[in-house]
């Protein structure tokens, strides 16, 4: 009901939203710095010594190229036409990352290390060791996990599958209903009931042999992206040849090593302008999920509450080598209280 997948959704939301803002105050510019502690634990005090990488770029000038990212997109999405309506994400993210470009390249002139956002760096991966470019180094072949991974299957350790199956249910509990949400929200944008036609079966199908496909070649399972319902409401191209294109050419373009090294360049605060408004769409969208139930019925209330109080709270639960993330614990007790107060059914809004 929406009472449980629409304030799940919104946690889902809500809890990327500390990534988001995480991101925006940084740049992917780094160097090392040595830091020294002392050791008494052996009772003889000793110098440890610990190496780690922090960020140089200035969390200010990363806040304005977040900015700017976010700006751009919120602009040719509300006031943009035609093409600059359909990929106002990609015009932020062009600009954004033309921004911390030109502060970086500044910063490597005048050597300010808190100009320095863009690790330009990742480049040299299709380049010779010369300087040179050589078009092998242009097209590569992506490291797929699959023939190495044949090996392991001659030795089978149940224990260890057991660990892995235990863990990953109460994921995919969460899958679901991020799976039933996202299909509701592409409903009401499209005008189109998904649940009954193509249905559920077939959708949730779909998700499952596209997992199997990705673990045999070693890459992530798939699931129903909220970030992408968000791309679709926002430019409002729901074409199902559109969406089957740039999955075709996302495959494509990994075998092309400078799109990938661009990608890879692309600095953490211009992502994080992006994903603010991405991540606020999946929030508003389960929010707006809510107003489906009857909030004056106080079954409903208490479902709601319980899940976002524990969402937002971040309670989460360790069971051994298995725990349960915040979504996850929070959609469970969800699930549990909805159960529980079930039996009032006459006042209970299932919509």
């Amino acid at each position: 009901p929406a009472v449980v997948i629409g304030p799940t959704v919104a946690i889902i939301g809500l809890s990327l939203a500390g990534n988001a803002v995480g991101d925006l105050l940084k740049g992917d510019v780094t160097k090392q710095v040595t830091e020294y502690a002392v050791s008494t634990d052996s009772g003889t005090p000793e110098i440890i010594e610990t190496v780690s990488n922090v960020p140089v770029g200035s969390s200010y000038v990363a806040f304005v190229c977040g900015l700017i990212t976010l700006a751009v997109v919120m602009l040719c999405s509300t006031y943009g036409k035609k093409t600059l309506k359909l990929i106002p994400f990609i015009i932020g993210i062009l600009a954004g990352y033309a921004a911390a470009a030109i502060f970086t390249v500044i910063g490597n002139i005048c050597d300010i290390d808190a100009l320095k956002i863009v690790d330009f760096s990742v480049f040299s991966s299709y380049m010779l060791t010369d300087g040179s470019v050589s078009l092998k180094t242009f097209v590569s072949l992506p490291d797929f996990a699959f023939v190495s991974g044949l090996k392991g299957l001659k030795e089978f350790d149940f224990s260890y599958f057991a660990t892995i199956f235990v863990a990953y249910v109460p994921v995919a509990l969460v899958v679901f209903a991020e799976h039933v949400a996202d299909h509701k929200n592409l409903s009401s944008i499209i005008d189109h009931d998904l649940l009954e036609e193509p249905g559920l079966t077939r959708t949730l199908l779909g998700d499952g042999v596209g997992s199997i496909a990705g673990a045999l070649f070693g890459g992530c399972p798939n699931t129903t992206y909220g970030e992408s319902v968000a791309c679709v409401a926002i430019t409002g191209n729901a074409s199902v040849v559109t969406i089957f294109a740039a999955a075709i050419g996302c495959m494509l373009f990994s075998f092309i090593t400078p799109l990938v090294a661009f990608v890879d360049s692309i600095p953490a605060c211009v992502m994080g302008g992006v994903c603010i408004a991405l991540y606020g769409f999946i929030a508003v969208s389960g929010l707006k999920m809510i107003q489906d139930a009857n909030l004056d019925d106080n079954r409903n209330l208490f479902v709601v509450s319980v899940i976002l109080i524990a969402g937002i709270g971040g309670l989460t639960l360790t069971f051994g080598d298995i725990t349960l993330t915040e979504v996850a614990a929070a959609l469970i007790l969800g699930i549990l209280t909805n159960v529980m107060l079930s039996k009032k059914k006459g006042n209970a809004d299932k919509k």
